[in-house]
């Protein structure tokens, strides 16, 4: 009787430290899968609860798309033979007389390299005086100077060739190979053939983002889709910046998983279960894979369509619940889209807490018999 009841004293001062042990709040990564649902609306949370499934996966997978306003790309190439002001003319004049006006004794002809188009579009040459070149293709400038000339000295001929200037320029810069200001000539009149004339881009091609900005108005896409939709390969304008940048989207992942951190993107879209692949995967010792959550700020637009309602205002908090358990759980994950600034938590299993609490228990029971030992 004496052992019985020794055994049931020691019974209830376990059950009392286990007790104890577990109201102390043992380590853990982060909140359980019920402290996550008691922050839900419906218990007068501030957060939208979801269960992953088709619907959701079809409303929350919007993603904002990338490309050029119908201005950038209704915009006809530049003719390569239109002059403007700022470009750079080469002329050549020949005159077949004794007394030639522009030609040097002894030669045949006379050379005048970079002549440049001033500010309003004009340039001088001698014995012709100012000639508009601004708008007028190089042919049209050489029959003005042809017929000034002509009045002056016997037949001559003139050729007049567009040389590269600064005034139908763009200048590209970021992850390029040779950033700097290049001339819009006839093999570079679109965005694709510029990057290509300052060495293509240096970052991966798959996250690769391009800037146009003009004026007071800008677009980007991404470096693949200037191939794979060659309607987005728009024709350049004088003074255009192009700016090549490394994708900046990241995600955070927490909880139990392989590694915890901030993550970048390394492709154009990431799934659920490419952002948890991508950290280890699940935690083998630690992971609950029915409590795979996605905490995400939601425009009102979103958030009322996968709720229901039509009177949210506002970005609002949601929460999306994967359950990898689930007969398509799988499948769901995989059709779930990550975006920008996701917060991707998995949650410990009830077991790893049990483990842990056990653990605690004996490890504190070891420690004190130890002590009791010591003082015998």
């Amino acid at each position: 009787m004496k052992s019985l009841r020794l055994r049931l004293t020691k019974g209830v001062a376990l059950l009392a430290t286990v007790a104890v042990v577990a109201s102390c709040g043992l380590p853990r990564s982060g909140p359980t899968k019920n402290e996550i649902f008691a922050g839900s609306v419906m218990e007068d949370g501030d957060a939208f609860v979801l269960l992953v499934d088709d619907r959701v996966n079809l409303v929350a997978g919007v993603t904002p798309a990338l490309g050029f306003a119908a201005g950038f790309r209704d915009a006809s190439n530049l003719g390569s033979d239109t002059i403007r002001p700022g470009d750079v003319l080469g002329l050549t004049i020949w005159e077949n007389v004794r007394d030639p006006l522009l030609v040097p004794p002894g030669q045949n002809a006379t050379v005048l390299e970079e002549v440049q188009v001033d500010g309003s579009g004009f340039i001088f040459m001698p014995y012709a005086g100012r000639i508009r070149a601004a708008g007028n293709t190089p042919e049209a400038v050489r029959r003005i100077i042809t017929a000034k000339l002509e009045e002056q000295t016997p037949d001559p001929q003139v050729q007049v060739r567009r040389l590269a200037g600064d005034g139908s320029t763009v200048s590209v810069v970021g992850a390029v190979g040779a950033q700097g200001v290049y001339a819009i000539e006839r093999p570079t009149r679109t965005l694709a053939s510029m990057l290509a004339r300052a060495g293509g881009v240096t970052v991966q091609p798959e996250i690769a983002q391009v800037t146009v900005v003009r004026g007071s108005h800008s677009g980007q896409i991404w470096f693949e889709d200037l191939y794979d939709h060659p309607g987005h390969d728009i024709a350049l304008r004088a003074g255009d910046r192009i700016f090549v940048e490394q994708d900046t989207r990241t995600f955070t992942a927490l909880g139990a998983t392989g590694s915890q951190s901030r993550v970048t993107f390394e492709s154009q879209t990431i799934s659920a279960i490419e952002a948890i692949a991508q950290v280890g995967g699940l935690s083998t010792n630690l992971a609950d894979p029915t409590g795979v959550f996605i905490f995400r700020n939601e425009p009102e637009e979103i958030a009322n369509q996968l709720v229901g309602r039509s009177d949210l205002v506002g970005t609002q908090r949601v929460i999306y619940v994967l359950d990898l358990t689930e007969p398509n759980g799988m499948f769901m994950a995989r059709d779930f889209a990550i975006r920008d600034d996701d917060t991707v938590y998995v949650t410990e299993a009830p077991f790893s807490q049990f483990n842990k609490t056990i653990s605690a228990v004996f490890g504190t029971l070891n420690s004190a018999n130890s002590l009791a030992t010591l003082g015998q």
